[in-house]
């Protein structure tokens, strides 16, 4: 399974984050001014916006690294690179 925010529902994402769908996409705007995806290197595995939803659930719940790159469908180590980059 591969969690996708464009994907979510209203409902699945209102149970995974607490947020709404427009409260969401305000989170990923704020977020894309603050840091966007510029620079050199590897491009990342999720798009910007499944990378915030991956910080939210990180810290709505309390699942490991292991099980977010799991839910995702990247590995752990991706995972952290995520929460290291943008939390």
């Amino acid at each position: 399974m591969r969690l996708r925010l464009a994907h979510c529902t209203t409902t699945e994402l209102r149970a995974w984050t607490a947020l709404t769908g427009p409260q969401m996409h305000h989170l990923v705007r704020q977020l894309w001014e603050i840091a966007p995806d510029t620079g050199r290197g590897r491009s990342w595995a999720l798009p910007f916006a499944d990378r915030v939803l991956l910080i939210v659930l990180a810290y709505r719940t309390n699942l490991t690294m292991q099980q977010l790159g799991t839910l995702f469908g990247v590995s752990h180590a991706a995972a952290y690179r995520v929460v290291a980059r943008l939390a």
